[in-house]
């Protein structure tokens, strides 16, 4: 899994590309860890996950973990332009009431 990460007008922007599974986890949380630490002033952190060719239950697991995260630092996470498989067990799962979609 890559993670990108870059702050624009105060929000910062995560983009993840690959698959999201229990092989792939602890890297890519370790890694959105240290952007949302080290960018602890944004007012928002949007994950885009476009990329993302695959995800089971481990994404949902690592969204809820990087929404905790942000909480703590008193900033809201959102996801963005999951693909139509991802965005089907992000909605079943009720994700979207803790972390919304970002418009």
């Amino acid at each position: 899994m890559q993670v990108t990460g870059y702050l624009r007008d105060k929000a910062l922007y995560i983009s993840l590309s690959g698959e999201m599974d229990e092989c792939s986890a602890e890297e890519t949380r370790e890694k959105c860890d240290k952007l949302i630490e080290d960018n602890a002033a944004a007012e928002k952190v949007v994950i885009n996950l476009a990329d993302v060719k695959f995800m089971d239950s481990t994404g949902i697991g690592f969204l809820i973990g990087r929404y905790k995260k942000a909480s703590r630092l008193s900033v809201p996470l959102y996801v963005e332009k999951p693909n139509f498989a991802a965005d089907k067990i992000l909605n079943l799962s009720g994700i979207y009431s803790l972390i919304p979609k970002a418009e």
